[in-house]
Order: C-alpha cells, then structure tokens, then sequence
C-alpha cells in the first residue's frame, strides 16, 4: 500500500495557506516557508537525482521533509531540464507513494493468478529454470529486454552476457530504431542537435516538443520562435508545438517521405544545394541527383498531400536561410518506428540538410561528443566473456543499431524460452499484442522487474518488486553535447516497502542464483566510485553538487567527422545495399492504405504521460479524465458526414480489432485521419485507474508486421473504418 503526506503536515500547510492569504501576500515561496516553519522541528532536505520519467534522465533537485518528498525541480546546470521540471516529471515522482505500488515478489500459479513468495524461494525457482534452459536449448534461448535506464543497461547486459547470450533488446524497436538506424546510415551518427541559438528556419518531420516534453528542447524552442526563426511543422496533426511554430504543413501519414524527396529534388533542379558541402563531404550525390529527377513535387502531391507550389516555397526559403535553416532530427515520431518507410524517411531528411550544408554550420546541424568512462580495475570488476554467438534476430534485421535489437523481432522467432524484462512493457508497449501474449505464453521463465503489475508482469512466471527511482542509488550518467558533464540518481528518500529491492542488487541476486555470481562481486557503490574515479570525479562532489562539468575539447563550427565507411555522408550506402534495400535514397510507400471510406490512425504522445507507465499515476490520471485526453481527434468535415460531435462515441475496426472510444471533433487534423494518443486502453486488471480506459492503437496493427531490415514495430500502418455509437 501507498503512504500519502501526513494529515497534520497537510493541515499546516493548508493552515499557512490561508495566513498569508488573508495577508495579501500569497505566493508559492512565502507559503513554502511558513508551511514549514512550524513546531515540528523539519527542515527541508536538499538531494540530487535523476528523473525516470522519460528516457531523457533530466537532473533534478529533490526536496523532503520530514523524510518525504516535498518538492522537485529540475537542476539549472543540467543540459536535459535547464532548471524545470516537466508535468510527466513531478507525477512519475508519486510513484513511490502510489498505490499501485508492488511491494513482495511474486509467483505465478499454474490458474494464472499470483501468490506471494519470498525472495530466497524466487531465486532459487528462478536459477533452476535458467539452468535448465541453459542445459536443453543453450544460452541462445535467454534475453534480456530493457528500458535503458543506468544502472540497469550496465547490469541487465553484463546478466545476460555472463549467462553466454548476446540477447539483449531494448524497447527501440517501439520508439526510434528506423530513425538512428537510418540516420547513421547517412551521416554515421543516430542524431544532431540543431544551434537553436543561430537558427532561422528548422522543419518538424512529425516531432512534437510540446507533446513529448523535455525542459531545454522547449526552452530553445522558445526562444528560437521569440527571435523570429521560422518554425515549420510537418505533421498530420496541429500538435502541441503550434505555439511556436510560423508554418503548419499537413502531411497525409506516411507520405513524409514522398515530401521529403520532393523538397530535395527542388534544391537540386533549381540549384539551390550547396555546392562546396556536396563536393567536399557527400558520396553519392550524382546517383541521388539521378534518381530525384522524377521526385518532382508534382509527383509528390497525391502521396503526401502537399501544393507542389507549397513544396518550392518551403525549399527555396530553406535554402536561402541555409547553412542556418535544417531539419530537426525526431526521435519517434514518423522516422522511428511508425511505418514501413520510416529508415528512409530518415535518410532522406538526413540527405535534405546535406544539401543544405546545414551539418557543423552556425545554426545547422550539430554533432557533438560524448564522453567515455576509463578502464576499471579487472580483478575488482572482472571482464565478462564476449558470447559467441550474434544477437537472435540480427540476421533478419541488418539494420538495426548494436545498442537496440529488435524485441519484437525476437519474440516472434519463437526461439527464446526465458526472458528477463527491466523497466518494460513489452506486452502492451511494443506493438503486437497478440503476438506478445502468444509467444510469452509458451515460454518457460518469464521474469519482470517492476514497480506495478503491469501487462507484461501479469504474463510472468515471477514479478520482481522495484523500488521507485527516489529510493535507490544508480550508476554515473554521462552527459554529451558542446561541453561534457556527469550527474547520477542518488537516493532521496527511505525505502518505503521493505521487501523491494534497487535492480542492482536484483541482478545480482539472480546472477548468484544462476551460478555466475562471480562477475557480480561488487556493490553499486564501489562500481559507481570506480566510474567517477575514472575520469577525475570524486562521489562526494557529485553529491554535494549534482552535476560535475568535465573536461572536453572545445567545440568548434565546421564540418564534423562523419563516422560512416567513407568519412563522408553518404547518399548512396554500400551497407544498406548488402543489407537488401536500396543503396541510394529513394521511394519507399507505406505498407497500409485505407480504401474507400476508411480512415488513417496515427498515434503520439501527450506531455504528461510517458508510454504505459504513467496513466495509473492517481494525479496523472485525474487529470487525462477531466481534460478528456484519451479521445479520438476527427476532422469537423469528417465528423459532419457520420453525424459525429464531440464526446460522441465511435467504433473503430479493421481485420484485426474493434474498439470503441469517445471523441474530440476540431480542425487540427486532416481530413481521413484520426489521432489517437498512445497512452490509454491499459488491459493491466491490477491497474484499476488505466484499465479499459481509452483505446490501444497497437490492437489493429498485423501480427508479426515489422519494418524490413530493420525491425521497428511500423505503429501507424493502420487504417480503420468508422462509425458513430451514440452521442
């Protein structure tokens, strides 16, 4: 069970409230001081941490009272928060007092329903499983699959790899795999960051900051739009970012690639592209140049929805903004994982700024570095043996970042026979549930570490109990970008359920149980003052301050180092051609288009929930249930043809699923699509506030459906028909 804040602590502030209220002074700061100031004896607490809301990891500045939590904010000199806070931030912070809260180990009986047991005897059942498999199928047959969070990615993979597999799969596969495999492709890094500061025009490729918030992207956002940068979004969907954007580009789904290479075929034709770039630092630009000649926006227009006039406007402005003017680099969004073009649509938006020359200039397209840790001491923390055998599904997808895997395209091999999932909801998050639920149901260990009964623990053979991020100590977290930094989560407040325990200590455990406990003989203490040691931090500065700076060489304007095989971008990939596709950029069409009368789906977040995770958060929730977040975006047109209005409700249904969910009728989204946030439709029955609540897009997608070569979960490739169920 959950503890809340103490009635006499909430009377006293409620009390102070008041005082200076009646006094004509009412401001956060002034009730903040009195709240506390009292007979108590508490005085507020300073701790640093990191977020676990999202995978940004922002630094924060804690706060407790009393021992509990009292206030968060972000740190001002992390790169990630800039000083605040998001939404999503303060409600995953009441985690750790929720009541939905896991708070034993448990164990599956053979009805399906779960009985409590101790951790001695979860181990132990848990080790002798593993040896089993380890005995009949080999180490193949294990995986680990994981959310990367610090200290889990560190302990997760050396787990898996000290059992003899290479399997080990984050959730990528259902965020932004297709996007950083296809950028490295081009210019042989996942990502760029764009000099907000010296920017006059960046294009959204259906990313949305004011939707999937963190802190300093809207902060430079914001003051890029304050300063007169021209801000165009190209989305289906007038989304959230609206408010600083000068120019909204509605894109029918899928068909941003089509626009892409239309925009390029304009720079190209009407040689706009920068000439000394191209010549000096791009392979490939005559087979690309060749094949864009018939990539007119003529030829664009009934793939993507876009005026051609419209398309030579946008191109002919970016080129005249240009170096300063680039495309942002997404992260989910349309390139990460949401259609069966989406490797190519980033490709081709990193093709877009190579003809720009926007890549090292003065408000273009920046990469930057990152620093390493050094070498450890090998007796103190031993050198796992390399596995010998590549990951399970590699073969089928080429493509796929090292550091990713393809969860769902293991799964669906139907090789693995024990899987430890970490921080995941593969089951309900990755697409595909019915493959999920299948192919989990077959399996002989199923292991989830938690901190609630999500889908994926209730397709468990053991639910591990988690402490809540403020409770634990992680390793360091290395912090890249024009100056490098290193911040850490450390613990803010008490174990509040005894019988939890930090991941950690969690792999630890199962490691001894498995019989390879001798890579494990360290604490997450010694390994973290080892890490720190290792680049000239001492763990009490880190503590004492949050965050350390360290050194790095200067960052300089100019043309990066690109890490492809050529040292160039690279618009015809060599590499890409022996994985089986198209070596230059080109024409990729979705796999799904909806027929007369039926409606495309596209999902996206909403800024205050973070996947699956967040919507059983009692406040979270409360707030999606008053604003109506979970509803269906409509078209007015479209809702006036079927009668619709809002807070009708609406079924939807194709081959594979039908649902129903109330919906919101405006002018932000085009015609024929619909918008359907990607938090709701939780099947958990333990999570009692999120259950049955809203719609899971991810039920009407094709079992087994993955992106060629690359294995991302293609979420969007949906199209539904539908009709009103009543006002």
């Amino acid at each position: 069970m959950g503890e809340n804040v103490s009635r006499r602590l909430f009377l006293k502030g409620a009390a102070a409230l008041g005082a200076v209220s009646a006094a004509g002074t009412l401001s956060y700061a002034t009730w903040e001081k009195t709240a506390y100031a009292s007979d108590t004896g508490w005085k507020p607490e300073t701790h640093y941490t990191i977020c676990n809301g999202c995978s940004s990891k922002c630094g924060l500045v804690a706060r407790t009272l009393g021992g509990r939590l009292w206030t968060i904010n972000g740190h001002k000199d992390d790169p990630m928060s800039k000083g605040t806070a998001c939404g999503r931030g303060h409600g995953v912070a009441q985690m750790a007092y929720s009541d939905t809260r896991l708070t034993n180990p448990l164990r599956r009986r053979e009805d399906g329903t779960f009985e409590v047991c101790t951790w001695d005897e979860a181990l132990a059942e848990i080790g002798a499983r593993v040896k089993k498999i380890l005995a009949e199928s080999g180490p193949d047959a294990l995986a680990v699959i994981h959310d990367p969070r610090p200290s889990g990615k560190y302990y997760g993979t050396r787990f898996i790899n000290a059992l003899g597999s290479n399997n080990i799969y984050s959730h990528n596969c259902a965020c932004n795999t297709s996007k950083e495999a296809g950028l490295s492709a081009v210019m042989g890094a996942g990502s760029w960051s764009v000099d907000f500061a010296k920017c006059k025009f960046v294009m959204f490729i259906g990313r949305s900051y004011g939707d999937g918030i963190r802190p300093s992207s809207v902060k430079s956002l914001a003051a890029a739009a304050d300063k007169g940068t021209r801000v165009v979004l190209v989305d289906p969907r007038l989304n959230s970012s609206a408010i600083f954007a000068t120019d909204w580009v509605p894109v029918t789904p899928g068909g941003d690639l089509a626009f892409l290479l239309a925009m390029c075929n304009v720079l190209i034709e009407e040689d706009l592209y920068n000439h000394e770039f191209v010549e000096e630092s791009v392979l490939g630009f005559e087979e690309f140049a060749e094949g864009c000649r018939q990539y007119t926006p003529e030829w664009a227009e009934p793939l993507c929805g876009v005026k051609p006039e419209r398309v030579r406007s946008l191109a002919r402005d970016m080129a005249k903004a240009a170096p300063a003017a680039c495309v942002e680099p997404s992260w989910r969004a349309v390139s990460g994982c949401s259609y069966a073009n989406s490797f190519e649509t980033a490709r081709a938006y990193a093709a877009l700024n190579a003809l720009l020359g926007a890549y090292g200039a003065k408000g273009g397209a920046l990469v930057t570095s990152k620093p390493k840790l050094g070498d450890l001491d090998p007796e103190k923390f031993p050198k796992v043996p390399k596995p010998k055998n590549k990951r399970l599904s590699d073969d089928v997808y080429p493509l796929v970042p090292a550091g990713m895997g393809t969860a769902t395209g293991a799964v669906a091999t139907g090789k693995l026979r024990g899987v430890f999932f970490y921080n995941s909801n593969g089951a309900r998050g990755y697409g595909n549930p019915k493959l999920w639920d299948a192919e989990l149901e077959k399996m002989d260990l199923v292991v989830a570490i938690d901190i609630q009964m999500s889908e994926t623990c209730e397709k468990a053979h053991f639910v591990l109990p988690e402490t809540s991020y403020l409770e634990r100590m992680e390793i360091p977290n290395l912090l890249g970008g024009k100056s490098h930094a290193v911040n850490m989560r450390f613990p803010v407040i008490e174990k509040i359920h005894p019988e939890t325990k930090s991941v950690d200590e969690i792999f630890t455990l199962m490691a001894k149980a498995c019989g390879v406990g001798q890579y494990f003989p360290f604490t997450v203490e010694e390994l973290s003052e080892a890490q720190l040691k290792s680049i000239g931090v001492s763990m009490d500065e880190l503590r004492e301050k949050g965050l350390v700076k360290l050194p790095a060489a200067e960052f300089k304007y100019g043309t990066p180092k690109f890490k492809t095989p050529s040292g160039k971008v690279e618009l015809v990939s060599e590499k890409v051609g022996k994985a089986g596709l198209n070596p230059v950029i080109g024409w990729v069409p979705r796999r799904v288009e909806p027929s007369a009368g039926e409606f495309h789906v596209v999902g996206g977040k909403q800024g205050i929930h973070s996947h699956t995770m967040t919507l059983p958060i009692e406040a979270m929730n409360a707030v999606s249930r008053e604003y109506n977040l979970e509803r269906a975006w409509m078209n007015a047109a479209d809702a006036e043809k079927l009668g619709v209005k809002t807070g009708d409700t609406i079924e939807l249904s194709n081959h594979n699923y039908t649902g129903q969910v109330a919906v919101k009728v405006t002018e932000r989204i085009c015609p024929g699509v619909l918008f359907i946030p990607s938090h709701y439709g939780g099947t958990a029955k333990e999570l009692k506030r999120s259950l049955n609540y809203g719609i899971d897009i991810s039920h009407f997608l094709d079992v087994g459906a993955l992106e060629d070569k690359v294995g991302s979960i293609e979420s969007q490739e949906i199209a539904v028909k539908v009709r009103k169920v009543q006002a």
